[in-house]
C-alpha cells in the first residue's frame, strides 16, 4: 500500500473515530552505500527505512502513536492507539498543529539522481584511485564511500494542511592516511554532488595534503593569545552550542540566551542566520516537522539577538509565532527545535590579512571532544585542539594535543575579524558554514 492510499485509510478512521484535532507524518528514507578499501570493495549496504506518526488531542491531551506498516489493520490500530494513549495521560499540556492555507516558500531542491550499484562501485573505485596518486606520502590504507539516498516526507492534519516533500543527495567521502616513516596521520572529505561530475583527483590532493601538514606536529605552548578558528573548527564550536538558540531549551533554563531577545550578545561584526535553503546545503526543507513554512531568519544582526528558534509550542507559550524550526529525528521521535543551516557571515579580510592581524598566536582546524569537553548551557569549553602555530602574521608549524578554553557567548563578544569567504564542510542537519573566525582572550593550554 501506498502512502496515498494509507492517508485516505487514516482520516477516514480518525473521523469515525469523531477526533476534530489530528496529524499524520511520514518518512521514508531510501539508501544505498558502497565503501572500499585500497580499492577493494569493503561493504556494500542498502536500506529502506521509515513509517508514519499520528497524533492527536483528546480533551486538551496529546495522544501519539507509530507504525511501520503502511496497511488497512495498521490504520486503524495507529488511531486507536493514539485517541487511547491521549485518554490515559493525566497532565495537560496545550498541543498545537499547523493550519491549512499558509503561503511556502517556492524553493526546489537540487535532484540528484538515485544511482545504481554500478554507478557507486565505479564511484568508489576512482576515488580511491586518485587517493593514490594524491601525494607523495600516501599510503596503501586509504579508503572512499560513495552513497545515494532520498528521503520522502508527507504531513496531513485536519486543519487542512497536506504537504509532501522529496529530497535526494549523492555524495563521496575520501579518507587519507599518510606517513612519513616515524607516523601516520589522516583526513578526510565529503563532497555532495553527482560522483561523476567531481573533481576526484583534486579532492583527494587537498585532502591529502591536508593530514601531511599535520605530520611531525609539536605542542602549542601555553598561553593566552588570539585564536583564528578554521571554518571547519566553528562548525564544530556553533553545532555544539546550536541547541542555546531553542526557545524551548530557554523556557526551561537550559540556554544562557533565556531573555536575551533584542540584547547585544555578540560583537557587531557577528550576523548569526538560519537559512534552510542555504545554496550549498543539500538539505533544503519548504515544511518543519509541524508543517509550518521554513523561513531564513536572522538570529544575531550585528550582535544584537533578534530571535530565538520557535516551534508552534514554544511559540504559544512566549506569546510569538513559529520559526519553523520545528523538528524530527525521525517519524517516530518526539518534535524538538533545530536550525537547518547556521550561516556565520563573512567579513571583510582575505585570509592572509586575517593572519597578519592576528599576528601570533593559534591557527584551529580541528576540535574534538566537544561532547565531554563543552556544557551547552553555560556556554564554557575546553576542547582538545589541533591546527598552527601562527608567528608573524603566517601559519607555521603543525601543533596538536592543546586544549582551547573559554566561553562560547564569550567568544562571540570577542570575535574581531572574520575572513571574506563561508564554507560549509560538513554537510547535514544542522549544518554551519562559517569564514575563519579570529577571537581574543582565550587560553591555550599545551606544552
Amino acid at each position: 500500500m501506498d502512502f496515498k492510499e494509507f492517508k485516505a485509510l487514516v482520516t477516514a478512521r480518525a473521523e469515525k473515530a469523531g477526533l476534530a484535532d489530528y496529524e499524520l507524518y511520514y518518512t521514508s528514507q531510501e539508501s544505498t552505500e558502497v565503501s572500499m578499501f585500497n580499492g577493494e570493495l569493503d561493504s556494500f549496504t542498502s536500506s529502506l527505512t521509515g513509517g508514519a506518526a499520528f497524533r492527536c488531542i483528546v480533551d486538551g491531551h496529546m495522544g501519539a502513536a507509530y507504525t511501520q506498516e503502511l496497511s488497512e489493520e495498521a490504520a486503524e490500530s495507529l488511531v486507536l492507539r493514539a485517541r487511547e494513549n491521549a485518554l490515559t495521560l493525566e497532565k495537560e499540556e496545550e498541543a498545537f498543529f499547523a493550519e491549512g492555507g499558509a503561503e511556502y516558500p517556492d524553493v526546489k531542491p537540487v535532484e540528484y539522481p538515485v544511482l545504481g550499484a554500478e554507478a557507486l562501485i565505479q564511484a568508489a573505485q576512482d576515488a580511491c584511485g586518485a587517493l593514490k596518486t594524491s601525494h607523495e606520502k600516501i599510503t596503501d590504507r586509504c579508503s572512499a564511500e560513495a552513497l545515494t539516498e532520498q528521503t520522502r516526507t508527507s504531513l496531513v492534519n485536519s486543519h487542512g494542511a497536506d504537504l509532501s516533500w522529496t529530497n535526494s543527495v549523492d555524495a563521496v567521502v575520501l579518507s587519507a592516511v599518510v606517513s612519513d616513516g616515524k607516523e601516520d596521520n589522516d583526513d578526510y572529505d565529503i563532497k555532495v554532488g553527482v560522483p561523476a561530475s567531481l573533481d576526484l583527483k583534486a579532492i583527494a590532493k587537498t585532502t591529502a595534503a591536508r593530514a601531511a601538514d599535520m605530520l611531525g606536529a609539536g605542542v602549542a605552548p601555553t598561553a593566552a593569545c588570539p585564536v583564528i578558528f578554521s571554518p571547519k573548527a566553528m562548525y564544530s564550536m556553533i553545532t555544539t552550542f546550536a541547541s542555546a538558540f531553542s526557545a524551548e531549551n530557554a523556557r526551561k533554563g537550559l540556554s544562557a540566551l533565556k531573555g536575551k531577545e533584542g540584547e547585544v550578545i555578540a560583537s557587531e561584526l557577528v550576523t548569526l542566520l538560519d537559512d534552510p535553503f542555504y545554496p550549498e546545503s543539500p538539505y533544503p526543507q519548504k515544511f518543519d516537522g509541524e508543517g509550518s513554512p521554513t523561513r531564513r531568519k536572522e538570529l544575531i544582526s550585528r550582535g544584537v539577538l533578534n530571535t530565538l528558534l520557535y516551534d508552534l509550542s514554544a511559540a504559544h507559550a512566549a506569546g510569538k509565532e513559529t520559526t519553523g524550526n520545528a523538528f524530527r529525528q525521525s517519524y517516530d521521535s518526539p518534535v524538538s527545535i533545530q536550525p537547518y543551516t547556521l550561516v556565520l557571515a563573512p567579513g571583510a579580510l582575505s585570509e592572509e590579512a586575517l593572519l597578519a592581524k592576528c599576528g601570533s598566536g593559534v591557527w584551529i582546524d580541528f576540535l574534538g571532544g566537544t561532547h565531554a569537553g563543552a556544557n551547552p548551557i553555560s556556554g564554557d569549553f575546553s576542547l582538545q585542539s589541533e591546527g598552527f602555530l601562527v608567528e608573524g602574521g603566517k601559519k607555521t608549524r603543525p601543533v596538536r594535543s592543546f586544549t582551547v578554553s573559554g566561553n562560547f557567548f564569550t567568544l562571540l563578544k570577542n570575535i574581531t575579524a572574520l575572513s571574506d569567504k563561508a564554507e560549509l564542510p560538513r554537510p547535514g542537519l544542522p549544518a554551519v558554514a562559517s569564514p575563519a573566525v579570529l577571537v581574543e582572550g582565550l587560553t591555550v593550554s599545551g606544552s
